[in-house]
């Protein structure tokens, strides 16, 4: 099946090449991304997913690691010694640590493994594309009035230090750096703890609940919320 340039009518702020040898795996991809607005490009093996890499201009690429022709990791490390810096979510049935170690060290930004939900897909992808607009030198972040110095340490809300622990500082800088978007549970404990996710642990549970009485008094307007059935978001809600 022929998914190439799959494209919805509407408008759409990004392009993202899908490289995937599994037809029903990258229809349904294709199918997600298109619904959102991006354009997609669909190819089904590795020396293809390469030439087009390097060839056209993409926002972000999904890439599955066994592919024909060439591997997703032979492809990425080519990928970037070739200067091409476009964000790369592996994708895999390998989840392994040392298999996502291997993905994330040949030049990956993030990796996802099968079988998935399209719901973490997108927002695995928000999260790469919205780092790339972020300026990489920023050293102070701010969401409404709560305020992240990186240098000096410190957290501040109207003006108040906040009292954080190192953890509860990586956690808000995490999600201070991908403010209103839905951050997974996997996606918070594989980038703030660095750990493969565990679905059977509380962490993230006790350490959010911790962050939010610190930053949400009272008297404030909440700015962590939980989306139901999803994660996260830092942020005003409408």
């Amino acid at each position: 099946m022929n998914l190439s340039s799959m494209r919805t009518d509407q408008p759409a702020a990004y392009k993202v090449l899908a490289i995937e040898d599994d037809p029903t795996t990258a229809e349904e991809i294709a199918k997600e991304l298109s619904v959102h607005g991006f354009l997609v490009d669909v190819v089904g093996d590795g020396v293809t997913g390469l030439d087009r890499a390097c060839s056209d201009r993409y926002d972000a690429i999904t890439l599955d690691r066994m592919l024909p022709g060439l591997d997703g990791l032979s492809l990425v490390t080519r990928l970037r010694a070739s200067g091409v810096e476009t964000p790369v979510l592996m994708i895999s049935a390998l989840s392994d640590v040392d298999e996502r170690v291997r993905g994330l060290r040949a030049g990956g930004d993030d990796y996802l493994t099968k079988p998935f939900a399209s719901d973490e897909m997108m927002a695995r992808l928000e999260v790469l594309l919205r780092r790339r607009r972020s300026p990489a030198q920023a050293v102070k972040l701010q969401v409404e009035d709560l305020e992240l110095d990186l240098i000096a340490r410190v957290a501040r809300r109207k003006g108040v230090v906040l009292d954080l622990k190192a953890t509860e500082f990586r956690l808000l800088e995490y999600m201070m750096r991908n403010s209103g978007q839905v951050l997974t549970r996997s996606m918070i404990f594989e980038a703030v703890w660095n750990y493969h996710f565990d679905p059977y642990t509380n962490l993230i549970e006790v350490h959010m609940a911790r962050l939010r009485k610190k930053i949400d008094a009272p008297e404030l307007p909440p700015l962590i919320h939980t989306v139901w059935g999803s994660g996260y978001m830092l942020g005003t809600r409408a």
